[in-house]
């Protein structure tokens, strides 16, 4: 039966124009997907069913590929989208209150789609804006920072006056670098063109050794040695070789590299570039979290001005046969895409599930070519060492771990933004210069990273020492760290991608028994509980995402422990809240039944 809904199916022609710019390339399926969605607002089965069709794809693939990322929709969710920032910075601000009172000015229930069709309110992950939160997105691409209660009361009176978001105003869509401290990677350019000169003038294989003198390590979380993993690349056999940059930047607390592409886009593609001549890749691509959409346009620019200016396209500098270009793909909100291997399934068209390693990236990535991925502050890191060489880049920082990290610092603080030190910094050191008072705890390295009392306020920021991925969220002696600890698992939950079981479960598992202590059923038992499911996961789990789910409970617990006690009873048995019954609901709310037999014994 054909729907009278008008947003039910999009005519041919503009869905045929959206497939010819992409060159019906089946790779291209999530940006086809997500420029499909911003021009009708979501994603109708018979749109899913044409795409397919004309991409020589099964409608299963393409389902299952819209179902799988958190900013594709294939019901109607309103024509104002509005997704509140739930990571633990923006409830410490107030954005749960926000967000019923924002529900209530609506009458809208959060999670669900008004009736007259006109609005939606729910939560998101982290959108990278914790240093000036609250914050939300409107239909994904439109952020809105620093929420009040007032502004809250503006938002609700222009969405029932159908105020198109373009035309709020403009003051609420700011986003301020608010780079506090700032080092080598935030300080004086270099200017466009400089680093690749310096690149051209060692040779490939020059640039190579220096960047392998400088000792650079992965600026993503891993801390990979960049010279060793450009040099099995380039070694690597392929008809082509690729580039690519993960700006996923989904780790809740951080948004360095939001900074680095609003205002340091030009050293982020100048490092790219020379990543290129070092490996033989001619093509580069940059995978930008779906929460950063706003910096496409002005990326967009920096690339075409790049171009124009003979930094990127054929015979770069006027070099012969150095051709290289970049282009930047949008993801659609899923943290696990962060994971190198699961980027690069996401920019084949895929689900953003990990792969099974090796065969590793280097060897067999984008396409099966050998494929270097790189973060956003490591790409801006090897222009600074293009210009001023290894030598210089490696005397700064610690012997194992050479020269500076950015930090994004936000909580409780008088100064949250950005702040650049060498490695070897101590924690102490960043604590007075953000201005935190109080403090009992920090995060460092967001969820997945490590948290820290006061005892180990001492210790330092280097690989050897206290790794991180960027994120260092203070939290003074008024926050309840079982709070904390929730909201990070709960986070997990959110964005576990499904594939395996002790990841989908656990982390489903794992909320269930925090919101079994703060409703204050539990007991001893529980948090014991909380301890083997942590031991199955860091050794049962597909990726690194499950395996450090847990991370974060497991600090609190030993470190904050009075947190817990305070939901503690003496109980060992609750009527009404048994296990059985606990995880037949965990089956049915991850939507697979095949637990495991390890999660049944617990």
């Amino acid at each position: 039966m054909q729907s009278n809904n008008p947003l039910s199916s999009i005519p041919v022609s503009p869905l045929q124009s959206l497939l010819t710019a992409h060159g019906g390339d089946p790779h291209a399926l999530v940006q086809i997907l997500r420029q499909l969605q911003a021009s009708q607002g979501w994603l109708p089965h018979d749109s899913l069913s044409q795409i397919a069709q004309a991409l020589g794809l099964t409608l299963a693939h393409v389902q299952g590929v819209a179902g799988f990322y958190r900013f594709f929709h294939t019901q109607p969710v309103g024509r104002y989208r509005v997704l509140f920032s739930d990571n633990i910075t923006d409830r410490m601000g107030g954005s749960e209150a926000l967000m019923l009172q924002l529900c209530r000015l609506l009458k809208v229930e959060p999670g669900q789609m008004r009736a007259d069709g006109r609005v939606s309110v729910a939560t998101s992950s982290c959108t990278g804006l914790c240093d000036q939160g609250p914050a939300l997105l409107i239909n994904h691409h439109q952020v809105v920072t620093r929420l009040t209660p007032a502004r809250i009361v503006h938002i609700a009176a222009l969405i029932e006056q159908n105020t198109p978001p373009e035309q709020w105003p403009a003051e609420w869509s700011r986003v301020d670098d608010q780079i506090r401290l700032a080092d080598v990677k935030l300080g004086a350019q270099p200017a466009p063109g400089q680093g690749i000169a310096a690149a051209l003038a060692r040779g490939p294989q020059g640039m190579l050794d220096d960047l392998k003198r400088s000792k650079l390590r992965g600026r993503g979380g891993a801390g990979y040695a960049t010279g060793t993993k450009w040099q099995l690349c380039r070694a690597a056999p392929g008809q082509m070789h690729y580039v690519v940059c993960n700006a996923d930047e989904g780790e809740p607390g951080t948004f360095k590299d939001r900074v680095l592409l609003t205002s340091y886009a030009d050293t982020v593609f100048e490092g790219m570039t020379i990543a290129a001549l070092v490996i033989g890749a001619r093509r580069g691509l940059v995978y930008l979290r779906g929460e950063y959409r706003f910096l496409l346009e002005p990326l967009q620019a920096v690339l075409q001005r790049r171009r124009e200016q003979g930094l990127l396209g054929a015979s770069i500098q006027g070099q012969s046969g150095f051709d290289f270009d970049i282009e930047i793909h949008v993801g659609a909100g899923a943290y696990v895409c962060g994971e190198e291997s699961a980027l690069i399934e996401s920019l084949e068209g895929k689900r953003g599930v990990p792969r099974i390693r090796p065969p590793f990236p280097v060897e067999r990535g984008y396409l099966g070519q050998p494929t270097t991925v790189n973060n956003v502050e490591t790409f801006c890191a090897v222009t600074h060492i293009a210009v001023h060489g290894g030598a210089w880049w490696s005397a700064i920082g610690t012997p194992q771990s050479t020269g500076t990290k950015i930090h994004s610092v936000s909580g409780d603080c008088e100064r949250p933004g950005l702040y650049e030190y060498p490695f070897g910094t101590r924690i102490g050191r960043i604590l007075e210069d953000c201005g935190a008072r109080d403090t009992q705890a920090v995060q460092v390295g967001g969820p997945s990273g490590v948290c820290l009392s006061v005892s180990e306020f001492n210790r330092r920021i280097a690989f050897e020492d206290v790794p991180t991925a960027g994120a260092f969220m203070v939290f003074d002696r008024s926050r309840d760290m079982f709070e904390v600890a929730r909201n990070f698992a709960q986070f997990f939950a959110h964005e576990s991608c499904g594939f395996c079981t002790p990841c989908r479960v656990g982390t489903e598992l794992v909320v269930r028994r925090l919101d079994k202590l703060k409703k204050g059923y539990g007991s001893s038992e529980d948090v014991q509980v909380l301890y083997e499911l942590d031991k199955l996961m860091h050794n049962a789990t597909h990726c690194g995402l499950g395996a450090a789910a847990c991370n974060p409970l497991r600090d609190t617990i030993a470190k904050f422990r009075p947190a817990y006690e305070r939901h503690l009873t003496s109980l060992h048995f609750v009527p009404g809240f048994d296990l059985d019954a606990e995880l037949s609901q965990a089956r049915l709310a991850t939507g697979r039944d095949d637990t495991g037999a390890h999660l049944e014994n617990l």
